[in-house]
């Protein structure tokens, strides 16, 4: 399923292709990204209506400028954040991943920490921004890398969680319904085309 959004005067779209089942990597230089069920197919903006085609780029972006390679797979059995990121962890020949879901929340993982455990958690969604999702990559790079980089810096607002709750739990719930129970994670390839806004 094909996701498109109008940025100024043109359209760009992300689909994501699947490859086959996702396995173990072998690159010590690399990054796994796992997108959870409903991403960029039943849904295609985060709960800020960040489009996902944008966030997907900036952090794929952020891996790259730190010549890492990226790779991504979509988990289908679950849309849990930490069993995405875990993952994902477990998959990448670095031992680590990024797990993400459809409402924006992110976290960065490493293969032998246990699944609750993670190497950053940006829990509040609304106060991600493209930026952010960026440095995400960036960070997770580094950490591939064998680095130690300084936490992506987030911004902080307590009456998010009151204000979002509401959107955030239907988001979930829609997310939830994706699910196909039993189903291994596949290796997925983004595909982005921009043509001009009709």
């Amino acid at each position: 399923m094909t996701m498109s959004t109008t940025i100024g005067e043109e359209q760009r779209s992300l689909s994501f292709e699947e490859v086959g089942p996702a396995q173990r990597g072998s690159r010590s230089d690399e990054v796994v990204l796992a997108i959870s069920p409903a991403f960029a197919d039943f849904f295609s903006k985060t709960i800020v209506d960040t489009p996902h085609a944008e966030v997907i780029r900036q952090i794929l972006a952020g891996i790259e400028e730190q010549e890492v390679t990226a790779r991504c797979i979509r988990v289908w059995h679950s849309a849990d954040l930490a069993v995405l990121a875990h993952t994902a962890a477990k998959l990448s020949g670095s031992g680590i991943g990024i797990g993400i879901l459809s409402r924006g929340t992110a976290m960065i993982h490493q293969r032998d920490l246990p699944r609750l455990s993670s190497l950053e958690l940006f829990p509040q969604c609304p106060l991600l921004t493209l930026d952010t999702y960026r440095s995400i990559g960036a960070n997770a790079a580094q950490y591939a890398k064998g680095e130690s980089p300084e936490p992506v810096p987030t911004l902080n607002d307590q009456m998010a969680r009151p204000r979002w709750q509401a959107k955030a739990a239907l988001l979930h719930l829609k997310e939830t319904e994706q699910i196909r129970k039993g189903s291994k994670p596949v290796e997925v390839t983004p595909k982005f085309t921009v043509a001009a806004a009709v």
